[in-house]
């Protein structure tokens, strides 16, 4: 696997007399501004959605890890919260299964669960994916989806994670 991940990164170059800087997705030309978030905002984007049904319909993944992310992204995995809201079970037992004492939803098992969540970091941490983390997971997906920098293959490797 490290083998794997070090061919992944070979393209990646650290450049000594090039400052980093900020990139604004939906503008990079002229980047951030109000009216641009605003527009943004208001606008419905196809673009984001049409990706999104691409990537994770792509004939190169598992057929389960399709559906299981597909189902993640619509919120229809078999988390309490929802099994509660289709009277499987009933509101008393919907609190997380690590004891955190939070009502289990996928947004709180994969992204602020301290029993859960922290396998989410080390991942981030080990790729190299430094950033302001949102709690809405379609937000981490397309995140990973439009990432820059480094190339083709380092794309590939974040958007297939």
């Amino acid at each position: 696997m490290l083998q794997e991940c070090m061919t992944l990164l070979l393209d990646v170059f650290v450049q000594t007399n090039v400052s980093d800087r900020w990139v604004w997705l939906p503008d990079p030309s002229g980047g951030y501004s109000v009216r641009g978030v605003y527009s943004m905002l208001t606008t419905p984007d196809v673009s984001h959605v049409a990706s999104t049904v691409e990537l994770v319909w792509h004939r190169q993944f598992p057929l389960k890890v399709s559906v299981f992310v597909w189902r993640l992204l619509r919120d229809r995995l078999p988390t309490k919260s929802n099994l509660v809201s289709k009277g499987v079970i009933t509101s008393v037992d919907c609190l997380c299964v690590s004891g955190c004492g939070y009502v289990e939803t996928a947004q709180h098992r994969f992204l602020s669960c301290t029993t859960f969540a922290f396998l989410w970091s080390l991942v981030q941490n080990w790729i190299g994916f430094l950033g302001v983390d949102s709690n809405i997971i379609s937000d981490h997906f397309i995140r990973f989806i439009h990432a820059t920098g480094g190339g083709k293959a380092r794309c590939s490797f974040l958007q297939l994670i």
